[in-house]
């Protein structure tokens, strides 16, 4: 059973079209007020003295038909349920509802249900008296032995000739003639790996192999002509247009409307139109439609290629303005611009110094830190991912080495600092490796400024807590960091700030609410009486620097 938004599945498609029309951008579309089963969308702005041109089809294949009426497009659309033609009543019901002498063209793609039900309606329209004339859309290129081959996503760009034509005033012979010629210039394929889901119903659309790609599928979920080995994007988009170009040689342009048929990501869509940007009959697009939503399969996993080749009257036509709210305007392809940008030296700048205290102050915090990596990873493992030692001794290691070669501005507090976040955001990693960094470069830039060691930690950790979006009793580091820091500004004292980071560091163990990390989604049974791993590594650091003597 397929997954699928819906109400009232015999309302489905009525639904959808109300959804369509309350959002129509022009505010120039309408739904014939007649029986529910008739789904007929036409133009509110519509002067009946000009050629009416009318299109359909079932539906799961929106935006077509509804979102191409407008003016310099389609002037009305018949929908049928979900992949069924509608009825001859509804057809002839909006021929009727559009047509005045000028007469009507009906544009429908090669399906035997829209065959027959819109030429029997265009039959019954005629012995009424209107003039009507039928184009037949047959674009599909992918069964080249198929007699009758299948109308895609080329329809739109005869909704778009047979739109510019009528609003141009010709009559009804000239849109047909018009229309005619430009039918024998569009020629589609059609790629996909994997089928469509309609509503409350069994599908085969996972029949594609994992890795492969159906080609020549059609539009209801129709079985393609060949599966092949491949889901990379230029392996598939010059698959395609080998296809598709013998059907153009000779031609020097063409416009290529690239369809998503209704499951494919933007993302990838746009990789798909810089494969087409780049292939080889790049030199002769002159235009591309999309990559965008045109006629949809439902949520198939795939995408169209439609080529048209450009004469002057079909470009002039193709390029026309209209309202119709889903066209998508064509735009020239053109070289991806690139400005160029000076290089902006944001490393620190700085000369290895020596200082005695400083030096002997980052060996004591990168040693406790490496000694804790095991103590922290077990609490860790009780409140989150069980990496918080590794992290922290990451860190810890790569500031060690830097003192060991002797290549940190140790005499200069402030460049240290800054030395010191630039590194931890590269060797420490994860969410903790740039707070630290955070924390040590709003250090050096206050140290910078000339403001206290002390001061600076403050700023830093005020820096950290806007970031981050943590703040004390959030069960985080800061619940040891902040009281510690707080200490040692108010009393100078470094056995003060140690007991004060040691009180925090066991008041996460009794804390049973997180609110920020890994450990804010965890209940509170498995957070009583588990100090935060973070706060204990803070904790330990103030009490291995009491211990050695740092004043």
């Amino acid at each position: 059973m397929s997954n699928f938004f819906f109400n009232d599945r015999t309302a489905l498609v009525n639904d959808a079209i109300e959804g369509a029309l309350v959002t129509a951008p022009h505010k120039n579309l309408a739904k014939l007020d007649t029986d529910p089963s008739m789904r007929v969308v036409v133009r509110k702005d519509w002067d009946k003295k000009k050629v009416a041109v009318v299109s359909g089809g079932g539906a799961g294949h929106e935006p077509a038909h509804l979102g191409f009426v407008g003016k310099g497009m389609l002037t009305a659309a018949v929908c049928g349920d979900l992949f069924a033609s509608p009825s001859v009543d509804a057809v002839l019901t909006a021929i009727i509802a559009v047509t005045g002498e000028a007469g009507c063209l009906l544009i429908i793609k090669n399906y035997t249900g829209d065959r027959l039900n819109f030429g029997l309606a265009a039959e019954k329209a005629k012995h009424l008296g209107y003039k009507v004339e039928m184009v037949i859309v047959r674009d599909d290129i992918s069964l080249p032995d198929n007699k009758q081959p299948r109308g895609i996503a080329g329809t739109v760009f005869i909704h778009k000739m047979a739109g510019y034509a009528a609003e141009a005033g010709y009559s009804l012979a000239e849109v047909k003639e018009f229309v005619d010629h430009a039918n024998k210039q569009v020629f589609s394929i059609g790629a996909a790996m994997s089928g469509c889901h309609l509503p409350q119903a069994q599908s085969d659309a996972q029949r594609i192999p994992e890795g492969s790609i159906e080609l020549g599928l059609g539009i209801h979920g129709e079985p393609g002509a060949s599966t092949v080995a491949t889901q990379n994007s230029r392996e598939v988009i010059e698959l395609m247009l080998s296809k598709l170009t013998p059907h153009v040689t000779g031609k020097d342009r063409v416009a290529v409307m690239v369809n998503n048929l209704g499951g494919v990501s933007a993302l990838e869509m746009g990789i798909l139109t810089k494969e087409l940007y780049h292939s080889a009959i790049a030199s002769k697009i002159s235009w591309i439609v999309g990559p965008a939503l045109i006629v949809t399969a439902l949520d198939m996993k795939g995408l169209s290629l439609t080529l048209l080749a450009l004469d002057e009257k079909i470009e002039k036509a193709l390029t026309a303005p209209t309202e119709a709210p889903a066209w998508i305007k064509a735009v020239q392809p053109e070289k991806m611009s690139v400005i160029s940008l000076e290089a902006v030296e944001t490393k620190v700048q700085y000369t290895p110094s020596d200082d005695k205290v400083s030096g002997k102050i980052v060996d004591v915090v990168t040693q406790t830190l490496s000694e804790l990596e095991d103590e922290l990873n077990a609490l860790d493992a009780k409140v989150g991912d069980g990496d918080t030692g590794a992290t922290f001794a990451a860190g810890a290691r790569g500031i060690a080495a830097l003192l060991k070669a002797q290549d940190l501005p140790l005499a200069d507090q402030s460049k240290l600092c800054l030395v010191i976040g630039e590194r931890l955001a590269v060797v420490m990693g994860g969410s903790s490796g740039v707070l630290m960094s955070i924390f040590f470069t709003g250090t050096g830039q206050k140290l910078a400024e000339g403001q206290s060691l002390v001061d600076g930690l403050l700023f830093g950790l005020k820096q950290m807590k806007h970031y981050g979006g943590a703040d004390l009793g959030d069960r985080t580091m800061i619940d040891a960091l902040q009281p510690a820091l707080e200490a040692l500004k108010q009393s100078n004292s470094l056995d003060d700030a140690a007991k004060a980071a040691n009180n925090g560091a066991e008041g996460t163990a009794k804390s049973t609410k997180a609110n920020a990390g890994r450990s804010s989604y965890l209940n509170s049974d498995s957070l009583a009486g588990n100090p935060d791993p973070g706060a204990v590594a803070v904790a330990k650091v103030f009490a291995a620097l009491l211990k050695a003597g740092i004043v």
